[in-house]
């Protein structure tokens, strides 16, 4: 199994009300040099939680211990943009989260969650600026992403959006797959059509 199923997941999240974040800084380039998925959650937003020595800056959202261990992620518009690293969704998974919210993703970066076992939640604004000032309100503001009916729900007052997921991306969330993982299952299913063809 590539990574944890998801099904309907209740929590807390990080507020980060920016408009057009792009990839380079969800994890800078200088930091893409490894092949493995491990250890990206570490420079995860590097250069907006740490200063230039190494500090951790007190304001920034995924530092602020009101919001810690939250698993989902609140994003401007146009989330994730610029150029189309694999290493960008790795972090975001590494760091810890599960799913991230935002009005508008780049489709590249979508594709790329959806593949390591973060869902990209897209909602209207009108329902993204809802949830910004639920938990600006509230810090402890809770948040429910039910996979099998497609909706996202502000617990606090049961204001609900559903949102759009392709149906296989959406089986291989639900099982914890990756594409090699989906072709692995259906192993004796493909055996037993080869057996049926002529060769």
């Amino acid at each position: 199994m590539a990574y944890d199923k998801f099904e309907v997941l209740t929590s807390t999240a990080y507020p980060l009300p920016i408009e057009n974040v792009d990839t380079d800084q969800i994890i800078p380039a200088r930091f893409l040099k490894a092949t493995e998925r491990k250890g990206f959650g570490d420079n995860f937003f590097r250069d907006w939680r740490y200063d230039s020595e190494g500090n951790p800056i007190a304001d920034f959202p995924l530092n602020d211990n009101k919001y810690a261990g939250s698993k989902i992620l609140i994003g401007g518009k146009n989330f994730g943009s610029g150029s189309s690293r694999e290493h960008a969704a790795w972090s975001v998974y590494d760091f810890g989260l599960r799913c991230v919210i935002s009005s508008a993703f780049a489709d590249i970066f979508k594709g790329n969650c959806l593949n390591v076992g973060v869902l990209p939640v897209q909602v209207s604004a009108d329902f993204a600026q809802k949830l910004f000032d639920a938990i600006e309100a509230d810090s402890k503001t809770e948040i429910k992403v039910d996979l099998p009916a497609q909706t996202v729900t502000l617990v606090a007052t049961g204001e609900s959006e559903s949102f759009d997921i392709n149906g296989y991306k959406k089986g291989n969330m639900l099982n914890g797959f990756d594409d090699i993982d989906y072709l692995q299952n259906m192993k004796e299913e493909v055996g037993t059509f080869a057996e049926t063809r002529p060769f």
